[in-house]
């Protein structure tokens, strides 16, 4: 038996040897890592180094041409059926909060739940109420989104995906659109969400977080994974030069 089984961790997210290409730019190379049930990664490197585009990869949003993605022991190929199944596991967030400006707070909540899980609405209300005061806004329930701050409606966003009850959330640099004061909330609620055990990869730049909350850390450059670590090997001792000249000038 698999040790890993017996204490009830196991490989939520298996990538091996993923590759990307959009038309000729050959965006990941070779990309695998491996995500345990409760882990919190944290993805971070230049721009354009394919940091986005490797975990759009697991829900299938972007579509690899070479490897193997495994999403709790579902691989992910062509079939319909497993990508819905997939995306049912998976909860992910974005940089742009992407909420439907026509409906309230709680109805951007309730709406998937409803139906793709066919709640009924009594249920899908009680939950997201659940949620809006697990990310610290149950007063804004019934509010627009227009009417509320950038980090507010960032929180309405993670309120939404946890709706769905997945296994596993993907972050894409969820606080890079907001003001600094903003920034602050999110991450808060992001950090309530990894002491939870939620499985998580958290594409950011936020390295106050990543020291907190993340048990491993892992530097992309070039469509590659140029080395991982715990946060303080990668903070106190990193490994390779590139690693070292980008932490050199995000740490001010």
């Amino acid at each position: 038996m698999d040790v890993g089984m017996v204490s009830g961790i196991r490989d939520m997210i298996v990538a091996k040897d993923v590759h990307k290409w959009f038309d000729r730019l050959h965006v990941l190379k070779g990309v695998s890592l491996t995500v345990k049930s409760g882990e919190v990664v944290v993805v971070f490197g230049p721009s354009g180094s394919g940091k986005s585009t490797f975990i759009r990869t697991i829900n299938r949003l972007e579509e690899h041409q070479r490897g193997t993605i495994i999403v709790d022991g579902i691989e992910l190929t062509n079939d319909i059926r497993n990508i819905a199944t997939i995306r049912q596991e998976i909860g992910m967030v974005f940089q742009q909060f992407n909420l439907f400006p026509h409906l309230t707070v709680i109805q951007n909540v309730t709406l998937a739940p409803m139906w793709v899980r066919r709640w009924r609405r009594e249920q899908a209300e009680q939950i997201a109420m659940d949620l809006l005061r697990r990310v610290g806004i149950p007063e804004q329930a019934h509010k627009y989104p227009a009417q509320l701050s950038g980090g507010q409606q960032q929180r309405v966003a993670i309120a939404r995906a946890l709706a769905m009850q997945p296994k596993i959330m993907l972050f894409d640099e969820p606080t890079s659109a907001l003001d600094p004061e903003m920034i602050k909330e999110v991450l808060d609620a992001m950090m309530e969400l990894a002491k939870s055990g939620m499985t998580m990869i958290c594409v950011t730049h936020e390295m106050g977080f990543a020291r907190a909350a993340a048990n491993r850390m892992v530097f992309m450059d070039g469509g590659q994974i140029i080395e991982e670590g715990t946060p303080k090997q990668i903070f106190e001792n990193p490994q390779h030069d590139r690693t070292k000249l980008f932490l050199s000038q995000i740490l001010h």
